[in-house]
């Protein structure tokens, strides 16, 4: 059988030089695709996302899709690939290559975390909507990743189309030393990227939920960006306590940063499920969270699921997790079974081989 598969994320490239959730799932499919045997090319670097909906930026992007399109054509039509798939897809970062290249090589087109959205068909992002939409409609499988918007995909699911759930999953490693004897302050740790909108209101929650602690505890931060003035500005009550570490994008050196803790806590304001979530635990950390839509999916059930927008409940959960740092260890290493036992890249790839194998 023909194992090639031509692999693409429109809104940002798996080897773009920004860490960020995004670009890390797209890594980890990629790594499931091949542990699974395919063999996985990136097909474009093309960014497609757009902010703010601009339409000179978008045609464009048009433009050039078109060009890197007909190119493949040219380059893939002698040996054309099993299959393309595409990681992402949604009205700010549409797929302008793949159904192109997939209905010209004749080849099934394929989708992981398709969104739809019919209120953007009209607006700044239209043009954008109807070129999301058309490439969902022709894709053979849409694996979702989550439940957020499956409504959405059910309701507008083109004939013969699979929507298949692919839990989301991380790389578990080796497993994480034992945690240094809990005394001391609690430490606790969070990994984020700094910038306006819900990432910053998650970071206003957790400072204001670390603020209304008493007793001893420390907090590393892992993350930046253009909000980090003002991020760091929210922490300024309990500063002394507050480390800033910075971007980490060396894998290595973000788990001897986990290593170093003993829980873990994120807001996750709108988060679609947090991929972070799924590092910590592998780490050995339990979790922190507010309780929204995506993020219960991968806690486990060692960890604190917070009514959303309460800075108070976080702190409560923190009160409560915190008072036995014995059981807090043990929260850590039931965190850890909990990914391994649903989230790991081994089911993962699985599930994708065996999807993939069916639908050739």
């Amino acid at each position: 059988m023909n194992r090639r598969i031509a692999f693409y994320a429109p809104m940002k490239s798996p080897d773009h030089p920004s860490p960020s959730g995004d670009r890390r799932v797209a890594r980890l499919i990629m790594h499931a695709l091949d542990r699974a045997g395919w063999d996985v090319t990136l097909a474009s670097r093309l960014r497609t996302w757009q902010r703010d909906g601009n339409r000179s930026g978008q045609d464009y992007l048009f433009q050039e899709a078109e060009r890197i399109a007909q190119n493949l054509i040219a380059d893939l039509s002698d040996a054309p690939p099993a299959l393309w798939f595409t990681y992402h897809c949604y009205y700010k970062a549409p797929d302008l290559i793949g159904p192109v290249v997939a209905r010209a090589l004749g080849i099934p087109y394929v989708v992981a975390e398709g969104y739809r959205a019919r209120k953007r068909l009209s607006g700044p992002y239209a043009r954008y909507a109807e070129a999301a939409e058309r490439a969902l409609d022709e894709a053979r499988i849409i694996f979702h990743l989550s439940m957020r918007g499956l409504d959405a995909l059910t309701r507008d699911r083109a004939d013969g189309q699979q929507l298949i759930h692919l839990p989301p999953f991380t790389a578990l490693g080796a497993e994480p030393p034992a945690h240094p004897a809990p005394d001391g302050p609690l430490r606790l740790i969070t990994v984020a990227m700094m910038r306006a909108g819900d990432k910053s209101r998650s970071y206003r929650l957790l400072a204001d939920a670390v603020s209304a602690l008493t007793g001893d505890w420390k907090l590393s931060v892992v993350g930046d960006g253009a909000a980090r003035p003002e991020i760091e500005a929210m922490f300024a009550p309990v500063r002394d306590r507050v480390r800033f570490l910075g971007q980490i994008d060396n894998r290595d050196d973000l788990l001897a940063a986990y290593e170093t803790a003993e829980l873990f806590i994120w807001p996750g304001v709108n988060e679609a499920f947090g991929m972070v979530y799924l590092e910590a635990q592998a780490a050995g950390l339990a979790c922190i969270a507010e309780d929204r839509e995506g993020v219960r999916e991968v806690v486990g059930p060692s960890g604190r699921l917070t009514d959303p927008d309460d800075a108070a409940a976080l702190t409560r959960a923190l009160v409560e997790l915190g008072a036995d740092r014995t059981a807090l260890a043990a929260a850590g290493q039931a965190a850890r079974d909990h990914v391994k036992a649903r989230h790991g890249v081994n089911a993962a790839a699985d599930l994708l081989n065996r999807s993939l194998e069916a639908l050739l």
